[in-house]
C-alpha cells in the first residue's frame, strides 16, 4: 500500500517536471514535439520522463 502511494507521487512529480521543463527550459522544441512529450509524460509517467531526459532534452 505504501509503495503504491510512493510510486504515485514519483509518477506525478516526474510528469509535472516534464511538463514544466518542456514549456520553460526547452523552448527550441516545436509545438508538435512539446505536445508529444507532454502526452508521453501523461500516458507513460516515469518511463516518459526518463525518455524525455535522455532523448528530448538533447534536442
Amino acid at each position: 500500500m505504501v509503495l503504491e502511494e510512493i510510486w504515485g507521487i514519483v509518477t506525478l512529480l516526474a510528469t509535472i517536471w516534464v511538463i514544466y521543463d518542456v514549456f520553460t527550459n526547452n523552448r527550441r522544441l516545436s509545438t508538435i514535439m512539446k505536445i508529444i512529450w507532454v502526452l508521453a509524460a501523461l500516458l507513460f509517467g516515469v518511463l516518459g520522463a526518463i525518455a524525455y531526459y535522455f532523448i528530448g532534452k538533447k534536442r
